[in-house]
């Protein structure tokens, strides 16, 4: 339960400062800061896909899973601004333009999966292996709810 408090907490706290910090980025950038943060967040998933199929390391997946929560949780919606909609010059976005046209569903979809990115950071604290694989089966339905509707291929 305090895990979860301070992590709510952090979240919130990352979320001003990325709100804050966004205001003042242009498109392009807020397009290459999200690009990043999903790709850290895959790498992290990979880590833990990879400890799930071979060699349990409980220790890797917590780390692994504390990361995909701490981005999750940082305010990425702020980087989803007004322009961020299409290509920019060299700057390329898989993003469809419906993503911005749908408001309410879209933070629904962002709220499940910060929901389910705290839920398999706090059970790989436990580390067990089966109930790792429930939440990382959990958090992959989240992921692929948003990319079926909103990320082009």
């Amino acid at each position: 339960m305090k895990r979860t408090i301070t992590r709510t907490v952090l979240g919130l706290f990352a979320f001003a400062l990325a709100t804050t910090a966004s205001a003042g980025l242009k498109p392009e950038e807020q397009i290459q800061y999200r690009q990043a943060g999903y790709s850290f967040m895959s790498w992290n998933m990979g880590k833990i896909k990879a400890n799930l199929e071979g060699d349990f390391s409980q220790d890797q997946v917590a780390k692994a899973a504390n990361a995909i929560a701490a981005i999750a949780n940082s305010g990425m919606g702020a980087l989803f601004g007004p322009g961020t909609d299409k290509d920019i010059g060299a700057v390329k976005t898989r993003v469809k333009p419906e993503l911005f046209q749908n408001g309410e569903e879209v933070g629904q979809l962002a709220r499940d999966f910060m929901d389910a990115a705290d839920n398999l950071a706090e059970v790989a604290a436990e580390g067990e292996k089966s109930e790792v694989q429930a939440a990382f089966g959990d958090l992959g339905k989240a992921c692929k709810s948003c990319h079926e509707k909103y990320r082009a291929d």
